[in-house]
């Protein structure tokens, strides 16, 4: 009987483990933040597969989008309401490009790197607008090298 708790024990928790390791990741949306106006703070996350992000409606006047060409194939595009907060759970592996659509060209945008950032190259090849290029540029240089 002893061996059959033993393995009901470890296997409890493996389960409660496995359930631990998923982390939530706050980004807020900010008129004003550490690195100037209109941000998203922090505006790089490296997470892990399955790991949430949750998105802050600090500040009114903001959503958080995923942008096209700069999610990794097979993930699924998001998009939160204006002046709301989400989550969202990322499961695929790569890039993620964020920005807040009135924002944009301002240069309000966010890179989230969940495991390895398999379309890393992909996600450089997007054009983009006005100070979000500069902004992208910085973010993505921060990409560790050898994923």
């Amino acid at each position: 009987m002893r061996p059959l708790i033993a393995v009901a024990a470890i296997f409890a928790a493996l389960t409660l483990a496995g359930g631990a390791e998923a982390a939530d990741h706050q980004i807020q949306m900010l008129n004003k933040g550490e690195k100037g106006n209109m941000v998203f703070q922090p505006d790089f996350v490296q997470a892990a597969p399955g790991d949430t992000i949750t998105f802050v409606a600090t500040d009114k006047g903001h959503d958080a989008e995923s942008v096209k060409g700069m999610i990794p194939d097979g993930a699924e595009p998001f998009k939160g309401k204006m002046s709301e907060g989400f989550t969202v759970t990322l499961d695929k592996e790569g890039v993620y490009g964020v920005k807040c659509t009135p924002h944009y060209g301002m240069g309000m945008v966010a890179l989230i790197v969940v495991g390895k950032p398999v379309n890393l190259e992909q996600a450089k090849a997007v054009k983009q607008v006005g100070k979000a290029k500069k902004v992208f540029a910085a973010l993505l240089a921060e990409v560790p090298a050898g994923n």
